[in-house]
């Protein structure tokens, strides 16, 4: 870990933010690749992967997006430290809801009837990719943002922990992207188009990285507004995506300690390593 972190140091933050988020992609790539050796899965497994994903994506939103957010916000706004967290996470969360509202997608759990956004002829398949593409927009900018934090030196941001990010979101990214192809090899589709759609979905974390990093290394002020940013779209999409998936059947305990369990695994990484 200690090479990681001072391979990292010796790069430029854009780059670091670039290659961290291009393996949060390829972990996804490696999830979609099961669907080569499994044509179904158990929906116990994929309620519990799913629930997993959450609680990585909640534990990170706070451990490693709000908390250095507010700790930052100590330098610009001494006499209002929550400010900047408030109103990113806010902004983060209504530009969500607003991509939500806007983009066709479809939640995996869901039948074709129940998509979301504005009506559209786009294949179901299409339309799963999509809703994992929106998923995925608020994970590689929160990549990027803290690598771009953590090169300015800032209170409450490190190296370690942008990389203990990177390392999160690529383990809860493995099994989304299985839950992802999966689907799409049950309704029928070939191997390689599952696998295929399934590793496409997350080919935006490096794009949305690469963005924050850059915001964020050019206007430092914004720094603590950009981190809760991401963490407010991060947990609009726990709330209104993630969570919703897991309760359809009678596996919702299963998806609740899959939960626990990305939660707690989140919580180490950031705690342990950054």
């Amino acid at each position: 870990m200690k090479d990681l972190e001072l391979f990292f140091k010796s790069i430029d933050p854009v780059l670091a933010a670039l290659i961290a988020t291009t393996f949060t992609w390829l972990v996804t790539a490696a999830g979609a690749s099961l669907v080569f050796f499994f044509k179904t899965m158990h929906r116990g497994v994929l309620d519990g992967m799913l629930g997993f994903t959450g609680g990585v994506m909640v534990a990170a939103s706070f451990w490693s997006l709000l908390m250095p957010s507010i700790e930052m916000s100590e330098k610009y706004f001494p006499n209002m430290a929550w400010m900047p967290a408030a109103v990113g996470f806010l902004t983060g969360a209504l530009f969500l809801f607003f991509l939500d509202k806007w983009m066709p997608h479809l939640h995996i759990n869901f039948s074709e009837n129940e998509s979301e956004g504005v009506k559209t002829q786009l294949h179901r398949t299409t339309l799963l990719v999509l809703a994992i593409t929106l998923h995925n927009i608020p994970e590689g900018l929160a990549v990027g943002v803290l690598f771009g934090a953590a090169a300015h030196g800032m209170e409450g941001a490190t190296i370690a922990g942008a990389v203990a990010l990177a390392i999160g979101i690529g383990i809860q990214n493995f099994p989304e992207g299985f839950a992802v192809a999966m689907p799409l090899r049950r309704a029928g589709a070939s191997r390689f188009k599952s696998f295929w759609y399934g590793q496409l979905s997350a080919i935006v974390e490096p794009i949305a990285g690469v963005i924050g990093a850059v915001a964020v290394v050019y206007m430092e002020p914004l720094l603590p507004f950009a981190l809760a940013f991401a963490a407010g779209a991060m947990i609009f999409v726990v709330v209104e995506e993630v969570i919703p998936e897991t309760q359809r059947d009678k596996y919702t305990d299963v998806a609740v300690l899959g939960f626990i369990g990305g939660f707690v695994v989140m919580m180490i990484l950031d705690v342990a390593l950054g």
